[in-house]
């Protein structure tokens, strides 16, 4: 169990796709002695890196599923060599734990239930491309759970690479308080290490993994500039340090000062270290390590709130202590061959191994068999975690993101936020044997993954899986496969669309229908208008024209409906309903004649009230040399695009769009080929918006073309 918490941080590695963070991370677990030889992502031995663990994120050098590892800095005994920063103001040693999330925008359910559990994270940018567009999504995700971040200027070794360009990036673009607290020592084929603003001091390293590192003077002509940004660092700093502002004013500033004031402003979230180097190149990754125990929060820095069950969910503020009653939030699942392993947060209190938890969702109480650490694919058994670590047991059926407690409280973690899905692709087993294989795949998939959708369609009775883009599909099928041995066929992908009305409308609609015995009747009136959310049902009924006990009897039949519009067979959005009025019948009215009343009234009204399709648009950013920048622009016009920016910086362009879903499949292949591969592209969800008339007919008519084919089956 982690005793002293002022020595602990959990912190995340989070980056966009090519910014070099999984070489990073392998050289964090080497320098820790976690790991006793470096191997990349792509690497000619075949051997991949330790943090990307399955065959498929070897075979295309992407993480796929976040990993988490611990270790400790400086490195002890074990390290073989690898010595920790010569005079750095890390004396003790630190546990660190790590968890390395995907960098490709299709995995963010990944960064954002990392996120969720983490104190701190490294956000690492690459030193040519700067900030780019997954980099918008995680600095979000960053805010939303308020969670300090350094960030590392990576790539330095490469040409075009520039660190004072990423850093303004970071003030003009994401809007943050840049500090740097570092500067290269030569840049592109010349970087030989960097200059530490804070002491003044040059650290070069050498070795075959730069494991020996020299400390020494700043190279003469470097002092000038050294100076002038050491002055920036400290007026940066002084504009959220009073302390600091004071010994500036007193000349007596000292580098035990600096560090207090960026430490404290980095925890406020009032400013984000921006540290640099290159991972490949074996430079400045032991820097950032210092960094990460002497910026980033403890667990005790961080407040973390929970909700009293017992006390109408009313915010509790935890304590990161053993002593306290046990807390603790399950974040993560994985469905392997031992069983359930759910990756778990303590926040207070502590687990023991043969303890029995209870799940504060269900009110089961579990017993905890097997307690264990993780790195990456290993498992280190355990017999005990406290407050502030991060850790997995075995053997325990739940959900991601429920709470377990030793009994004594009642309390339940906020949740995560979980994002849409904007595409679906129907599947179906190739053959009857691979029916009951891709059943379980099916289960097991949508359990650890909240951002993958699996449902049955009434009408067609197609299995539909939806997700967050067509790589994030294209990896379930591929794991179906090869896990599972389960072939499936799929459907061109199908795109989320929407209906919605856009005129408001009158309406008074009877029910009424007379059987042997009592009859149903039921009478609802009203309007129906433009809504700006997904669905409202609003009460202004008077006077008892409809009995209070009918009221739920009429939402309830118009939320039946909405689920699938008349026309297209989508869920309807944008949609307030009001009732004013009505009538019941003394012996024929119902909770089911109400319901249908109600659902009449819809059929009614919705023709009427001018309904449109909406489809999803995304948010496109395509990068890739300035001399294709007409080819790209070409691309993105083509499949209906808005272009909302466009930059060209020291030879590359980026063009920044907004793009309907249903143009966006395939487009890898014709943006390859018009730039010889040099470009690349994301995208996410930005908003819904009304398809153009000629689209909304090709689309109505191919639902009334199925409708027909259907009926006559």
């Amino acid at each position: 169990m982690l005793t002293d918490l002022s020595k602990v941080r959990n912190i995340g590695i989070s980056a966009h796709i090519d910014s070099g963070k999984t070489t990073l991370t392998e050289r964090i677990l080497y320098y820790t002695a976690r790991i006793h030889a470096i191997h990349e992502v792509k690497g000619k031995d075949g051997v991949g890196a330790k943090m990307d663990s399955m065959e498929l994120e070897r075979e295309r050098g992407i993480t796929i599923q976040s990993a988490a590892t611990f270790c400790q800095w400086p490195p002890g005994e074990k390290s073989k060599g690898v010595m920790p920063v010569p005079g750095t103001p890390i004396k003790a040693q630190h546990h660190i734990n790590i968890i390395d999330t995907p960098g490709h925008v299709d995995f963010t359910i990944e960064v954002e239930r990392s996120l969720r559990v983490l104190d701190g994270a490294i956000m690492v940018l690459c030193g040519v491309a700067g900030v780019q567009s997954q980099s918008y999504t995680v600095d979000r995700q960053m805010r939303r759970y308020k969670v300090p971040r350094i960030a590392f200027v990576n790539k330095l070794d490469r040409t075009g690479a520039n660190p004072y360009r990423v850093r303004d990036q970071l003030r003009d673009k994401l809007k943050l308080h840049p500090v740097m607290i570092q500067m290269p020592i030569g840049l592109e084929d010349k970087l030989e290490g960097v200059i530490d603003l804070i002491e003044m001091v040059a650290f070069k390293f050498y070795g075959d993994n730069g494991e020996t590192i020299e400390r020494g003077p700043i190279p003469p002509e470097l002092t000038e500039q050294a100076e002038k940004l050491r002055h920036e660092m400290l007026d940066n700093l002084s504009l959220v340090s009073d302390e600091l502002t004071e010994a500036m004013l007193e000349d007596k500033v000292t580098p035990e000062l600096i560090r207090k004031a960026l430490r404290e402003a980095t925890i406020a979230l009032k400013c984000t270290p921006v540290m640099c180097g290159s991972a490949l190149g074996n430079k400045g990754v032991q820097l950032l390590l210092d960094g990460v125990c002497s910026y980033l929060p403890e667990p005790r820095d961080v407040e973390n709130v929970a909700l009293d069950l017992n006390k109408n969910e009313e915010p509790l503020v935890l304590e990161s202590d053993p002593d306290k009653p046990l807390v603790m939030l399950a974040f993560k699942l994985e469905d392997g061959r031992y069983g359930q392993l759910t990756y778990v947060r303590v926040y207070q209190g502590q687990i023991n191994k043969d303890d029995f938890v209870v799940n504060t969702r269900t009110g089961k109480k579990v017993k905890v068999g097997r307690l264990v650490r993780m790195h990456s694919d290993d498992k280190e058994e355990i017999t005990n975690a406290g407050a502030g670590d991060i850790c997995a047991i075995f053997g325990v059926d739940c959900n991601s993101g429920d709470t377990f407690t030793d009994g004594t409280v009642n309390l339940a973690m906020t949740s995560m936020f979980v994002p849409a899905t904007v595409i679906s692709v129907a599947v179906r087993p190739k053959d009857s044997g691979a029916e009951i294989n891709m059943s379980k795949a099916l289960n097991r998939f949508t359990k650890e993954d909240p951002t993958f959708r699996c449902h049955v369609d009434p009408e067609s009775s197609e299995t539909i899986i939806s997700g967050m883009g067509e790589l994030h599909l294209e990896v379930y099928i591929e794991r179906m496969k090869r896990e599972y041995k389960a072939e499936v066929i799929t459907s061109p992908p199908q795109v989320a669309y929407r209906e919605t009305i856009s005129q408001k409308v009158d309406f008074n609609y009877t029910h009424k229908k007379q059987t042997g015995g009592s009859g149903q009747y039921g009478r609802v009136a009203g309007h129906a208008e433009p809504f700006d959310g997904e669905f409202e049902f609003v009460d202004e009924i008077r006077g008892g024209s409809i009995p209070r006990e009918f009221i739920p009897s009429c939402e309830k039949g118009f939320k039946s409906m909405i689920a699938k519009s008349p026309r297209l067979g989508v869920p309807v959005v944008g949609l307030r309903v009001t009732i004013d009025d009505g009538q019941s019948h003394q012996v024929d009215s119902s909770d089911i004649a109400f319901q249908e009343a109600a659902r009449g009234a819809f059929r009614d009204f919705f023709p009427r009230a001018r309904p449109k399709i909406l489809e999803p648009i995304m948010k496109l950013s395509v990068e890739g040399p300035a001399e294709y920048s007409g080819n790209i622009l070409s691309t993105v016009m083509q499949r209906r695009g808005v272009v909302i920016g466009s930059t060209e910086e020291d030879g590359m362009c980026r063009v920044d769009a907004e793009v309907p879903l249903a143009e966006m499949f395939g487009y890898s292949t014709p943006l390859r080929s018009s730039t010889q591969g040099k470009a690349e592209f994301t995208m996410e969800f930005a908003r819904y918006s009304e398809v153009p008339n000629n689209i909304s007919e090709e689309l109505l008519a191919k639902a009334a073309k199925a409708k027909q084919e259907a009926a006559k089956k």
